[in-house]
């Protein structure tokens, strides 16, 4: 069975939004706080100078292709239509945090 692959928005300390995906959430985190016990910064270039804050979008995908097209389709939005996009039904944050939090990865 492949492993799922999500798409996250992360609100930063300075209120910007930050797009990326990943197959595991809770190491992408770390790695975006710096956490990671390695020399080398493995968390995105965005969040030198800034921390991740919230994490505020999630969503599921099946494969790497669908994922990074999604990711692709949210970048180009303006800042207003993230917003939005964080405050409709796709957001499936709760949920998938829930699963997620539970170890139940489908």
């Amino acid at each position: 069975m492949s492993k799922a692959w999500y798409v996250y928005i992360i609100e930063s300390s300075d209120q910007r939004l930050y797009t990326g995906i990943t197959i595991d959430m809770a190491r992408r985190w770390t790695e975006h706080l710096g956490l990671v016990s390695t020399k080398v910064f493995k968390g995105a270039k965005f969040f030198r100078g800034r921390k991740p804050a919230n994490l505020v979008y999630l969503s599921q995908f099946d494969n790497r292709s669908l994922a990074s097209k999604q990711e692709s389709a949210i970048k180009k939005l303006t800042r207003e239509q993230k917003l939005r996009l964080i405050g409709s039904s796709e957001n499936r944050i709760e949920e998938l945090s829930i699963s997620l939090a539970l170890g139940n990865f489908d």
